[in-house]
């Protein structure tokens, strides 16, 4: 079984000073992980691999600017 507990957790090389970042793990054959970098003990999201794939689509694809 896949655990966060046994990934490499790693921010954004573009994360700014103040904190208010997410952390993401991959999971080798499995999910990816996210989570609160502020809260690294705390909930942590599950994704398929697809369904991260089409998140990260729509963020290049400006889907989700407001």
């Amino acid at each position: 079984m896949y655990s966060p507990d046994d990934v490499s957790w790693v921010k954004s090389s573009l994360s700014s000073t103040n904190n208010e970042c997410v952390e993401v793990a991959r999971s080798t054959g499995g999910p990816v992980f996210v989570r609160d970098s502020k809260d690294p003990a705390g909930p942590v999201l599950a994704f398929a691999p697809g369904e991260w794939r089409a998140f990260l689509a729509g963020v290049r694809n400006a889907e989700f600017d407001v």
